[in-house]
């Protein structure tokens, strides 16, 4: 029978324990989420789960709600039938963006992730812009993460080299791995990096081969994937986020492509994301310094003397001020949430006065 220790349940989660489960609840982890619904899975399998009204009710973000990979505590109903879930454990690790649109929150991703795989097709996928953007989200959520260039069936070698050397080039030390689906290549060297017990997550842009590589990981086509396009990508689009457990042991989330990648106080994440830029900042004169104009900036002067390139610096500064940006719009909107919180039960207090 499976243990919850298969699943990911070690001592870190252990510890945690006593604050989170109450008397007559059971421990479980978040395996698929679909809008207000969810399925957990524990040492039977999975069965659905809603959330009981005391949780909502506390919940102040999106943010806090359940999402895939999280360990929750939970009461069964229905002779095991059903869960409700009462308590949520402190995530260990995280992926999480700035919510699609103009509304300025968190969305969670997925949860208690070993490694990040971002995976991007070599054919038209292939950006360094949005290479670096989740590679971001990974370092913001304490997330290791390895760079999976796919389909590279679709290139010469000599191609595959020049994007090699161009992720190099743009300062980014994470792990790549090339493979293709097609002819397997790279796919060993990719399956040694799964351990059991070991969660794993896929992230990259729609029909870059997320879907392919879990069927081809299971060894069979559990997994609906469309013909490929007139462009040479597929068309495929996960409609859910879902935890998918190998025969091995292994764990993966595969997450639908996100068209916008917004960032929110994502700051921790872009220093991690830039660690060249970083490191040349301590050599700065003064401590606090912004990098645009002061004089004695180590990145500056390291753009002058052609050490660092004006597009990694641009990208760097561009995605800093994005995620201070909309880190300042969004505590303005808790700090107004709150406001009115507190107008809300005073209004109720007074209420309760004028009746009596």
């Amino acid at each position: 029978m499976t243990k919850l220790s298969d699943l990911g349940f070690d001592p870190w989660f252990e510890t945690h324990a006593d604050a989170i489960r109450s008397e007559g609840q059971s421990v479980a982890r978040v395996s698929a989420v679909d809008r207000n619904s969810c399925m957990i899975r524990n040492e039977q399998g999975e069965i659905p789960a809603e959330l009981s009204g005391k949780f909502l009710f506390n919940v102040e973000s999106p943010a806090d709600l359940p999402c895939v990979g999280d360990w929750v505590a939970v009461q069964y109903h229905n002779d095991g039938a059903l869960a409700i879930i009462h308590g949520l454990f402190p995530r260990r690790t995280f992926l999480r963006r700035k919510r699609a649109g103009t509304e300025v929150d968190y969305q969670m991703i997925a949860a208690n992730i070993d490694i990040a795989f971002v995976v991007q097709s070599c054919h038209f996928d292939f950006n360094l812009a949005r290479l670096n953007r989740y590679l971001v989200m990974a370092a913001d959520g304490h997330v290791e993460s390895i760079v999976v260039l796919a389909k590279t069936d679709l290139i010469s070698g000599e191609e595959l080299q020049e994007k090699l050397a161009a992720i190099r080039e743009a300062g980014i030390s994470a792990r790549v791995i090339a493979l293709s689906n097609l002819n397997g290549s790279g796919f060993e060297e990719f399956r040694q990096l799964l351990l059991p017990r070991g969660t794993y997550c896929l992230l990259g842009s729609s029909g870059v081969g997320k879907t392919t590589l879990i069927n081809h990981l299971i060894g069979r086509d559990d997994f609906d994937t469309k013909a490929v396009s007139g462009t040479g990508e597929g068309t495929h689009t996960t409609t859910r986020r879902q935890l998918i457990v190998l025969d091995e042991g292994s764990m993966f989330i595969d997450t639908p492509g996100m068209r916008e990648l917004g960032l929110l106080g994502a700051s921790e994440g872009v220093n991690k994301g830039f660690e060249d830029i970083t490191g040349l900042s301590r050599a700065c004169r003064y401590a606090d310094c912004s990098h645009t104009g002061e004089s004695g900036c180590a990145v500056l002067a390291a753009i002058e003397a052609g050490e660092l390139s004006e597009e990694r610096y641009a990208g760097y500064l561009k995605l800093r001020k994005e995620s201070e940006y909309h880190e300042l719009s969004y505590l303005d909107k808790r700090k107004k949430e709150r406001a009115f919180g507190r107008f809300i039960r005073t209004a109720k207090k007074d209420m309760k006065r004028w009746d009596g």
